[in-house]
């Protein structure tokens, strides 16, 4: 009998150019395959005890005879490429129409809006890297008080401040505004707020990150573990992911590693459910950056970890380690790509070499959670869990 599941997402880490990828200029990219081609190999032997280089072909993660755990890929069938519209399906929920993208910035009425409400002028309101932004425009910020509005190819609304000149709190409720103004026909996934220190020159973001999403329109594997009396852990962004919708307690992060620590730190815990993590630097640190040297560094560290993982869990527990979209740092631009994402599935109760395929949906991952839980599930998807299971 399964008591508890560990879904943990490394943001971003995808494993191949889905069909439709050139639908989204994305035909091409291979986030871990590309990263190991440009960096002249990849070490990660703990992922790939589990299976992972049995998956596709990446450098130095060659297929084993015996992989201790179960192991495939995901197709994603809803529209985007998104961190919302990811993890919602990852949680049995289809994003069918994408959400708002505004590449060429904001209408003058939302910017004049946003703008009346919060008492204050605005600068950028353009799409760009956020990073490169703060360095453009921070000296104008700071001689003016003025908030930095920007946006990229998602469907986000971004507002950056140093934190000597807009206050933590009140750039939140900035963003609390501007998530009030961006609903309805401007809807967009995520208002983020994106706080930043430092002398000019040298600027960088703050942990003080937040992010404000809309709420899923129906319920998700979450809600219903939730309603069944079970625990959801949502650590790193998940809680803001979600909009705190059927969370039970959220530990926010301030990297990976601190994402694995709370995840062991849980795992340590009686508790029965879910514990979901998203470990996000993979994505805002490397991916958007195209940093492939960094984002290997970061695989690399994060493997290391797993066996710490591995070990915290108890019998009656299963891992799963899944993805949420790509981000290949090899690729043009900066932003997200169209990918599949890999599936390793590890425990006790779990087969060892097993071959789960390309599934069809992201939401297989919540149909086979609703089977392992033994509770309801929203409907869509199919469950590998008779796959995987011992019998």
């Amino acid at each position: 009998m399964i008591n508890r599941v560990v879904l943990l997402v490394i943001d971003s880490v995808g494993i191949g150019y889905l069909p439709d990828a050139d639908k989204y200029g994305d035909y091409g990219a291979n986030t871990l395959g590309n990263i190991a081609l440009h960096t002249g190999g990849i070490s990660l032997p703990n992922m790939r005890a589990l299976g992972l280089g049995n998956i596709d072909e990446i450098k130095g993660v060659e297929p084993i005879a015996d992989p201790t755990g179960a192991f495939g890929r995901a197709n994603e069938l809803s529209s985007g490429k998104d961190t919302t519209t990811g993890h919602w399906e990852i949680t049995g929920l289809y994003v069918e129409e994408p959400f708002n993208t505004f590449p060429n910035g904001f209408s003058e009425e939302i910017i004049k809006e946003f703008e009346n409400r919060i008492g204050k002028k605005t600068l950028g309101n353009y799409a760009a890297s956020g990073t490169v932004i703060i360095e453009d425009l921070g000296k104008k910020h700071l001689e003016t008080g003025y908030p930095i509005v920007y946006t990229s190819a998602d469907s986000v609304f971004q507002i950056a401040a140093h934190e000597d000149i807009i206050s933590v709190p009140e750039l939140y409720k900035m963003c609390e505004i501007a998530r009030e103004i961006m609903m309805g026909e401007n809807a967009v996934a995520r208002i983020i707020a994106r706080p930043f220190d430092g002398e000019l020159g040298s600027f960088q973001r703050t942990t003080n990150r937040k992010d404000y999403s809309l709420d899923p329109p129906s319920k998700t594997v979450l809600d219903l573990a939730k309603n069944e009396g079970l625990e959801v852990i949502g650590i790193g962004k998940i809680e803001d992911i979600f909009n705190s919708k059927g969370i039970t307690s959220a530990i926010h992060t301030k990297s990976n590693m601190s994402g694995v620590d709370a995840t062991i730190e849980s795992l340590n815990k009686e508790s029965k459910g879910i514990i979901f993590t998203n470990l996000v630097d993979f994505d805002a640190k490397y991916g958007h950056r195209r940093n492939p040297e960094g984002y290997k560094d970061a695989l690399e560290a994060f493997d290391k970890r797993v066996p710490d993982i591995l070990a915290a869990m108890n019998d009656d527990d299963i891992l799963i380690i899944t993805a949420d979209h790509g981000n290949d740092p090899t690729f043009k631009g900066t932003d997200h790509t169209r990918e599949y994402v890999p599936i390793l599935v590890y425990g006790k109760e779990i087969k060892s070499n097993v071959n789960l395929g390309t599934r069809k949906s992201f939401a297989d991952i919540a149909k086979t959670i609703s089977e392992f839980l033994r509770i309801s599930d929203t409907g869509v998807g199919e469950s590998f869990a008779e796959l995987a299971l011992k019998k």
